[in-house]
């Protein structure tokens, strides 16, 4: 199990200084909104360009966007290694998906909680990560939805009968207790902020949400 904290829930006015708190993660989880696809506005490629000397992880870059496709290029450029976009909000998955996978960055897509893996299936075998949203993206410090458990075993069971290799990301409410559920359903990597960032021991917390 992966984990990657989401510097949403990081104190923005010292971002260098809590990249160095978070060495035991395997990910950085960058959440970009924009005010429009969800509720709440949060950062640019600037932002992640500043951040890039100072962290050798990579940087997992969630575009809650309305035109991902303008955007990823800044992304990239600045330093993102991975870049997930929601399928809620591409016209051409397969295109975004290449010219992402073009810029040399890994590609995923991510689902709402009442997005159906179903219409992401056809884009499996292109992509390298899958993002189960398991909270309405907008806003850190949310509760788990366990109904998004079947989600994720679902996603699991299609990787393993079609011989996939995407990587399987939950994002919303990870603890120590929702992580367990996320493990049995075959998920590969948390994304976690709260909890992580309001830990006293930023490290023991990480370690807590690998099994």
């Amino acid at each position: 199990m992966k984990v990657a904290p989401s510097i949403l829930s990081a104190d923005f006015s010292i971002l260098k200084d809590e990249l160095k708190t978070l060495k035991a993660a395997d990910w950085i989880h960058v959440d970009v909104m924009d005010g429009h696809f969800v509720p709440n506005l949060t950062i640019g490629p600037g932002v992640v360009k500043a951040l890039r000397p100072h962290s050798n992880q990579p940087f997992d870059t969630h575009l809650m966007i309305e035109n991902p496709h303008e955007y990823v290029d800044a992304f990239i450029d600045a330093g993102s290694d991975h870049v997930t976009f929601h399928i809620e909000t591409v016209k051409s998955p397969h295109m975004l998906i290449d010219h992402i996978h073009e810029k040399g960055a890994k590609a995923g897509i991510s689902i709402k909680p009442m997005t159906t893996v179903e219409a992401i299936t056809p884009f499996l075998d292109s992509i390298e990560i899958v993002l189960v949203m398991s909270v309405e993206p907008g806003f850190g410090g949310q509760a788990f939805m366990p109904e998004m458990v079947d989600k994720m075993q679902e996603l699991s069971d299609i990787r393993a009968r079609d011989n996939l290799d995407f990587t399987i990301v939950v994002d919303g409410g990870i603890n120590d207790e929702t992580a367990k559920q996320c493990l049995n359903a075959g998920v590969d990597v948390l994304v976690a902020g709260s909890y992580i960032f309001k830990a006293k021991d930023r490290e023991k917390a990480i370690a807590s949400l690998r099994p």
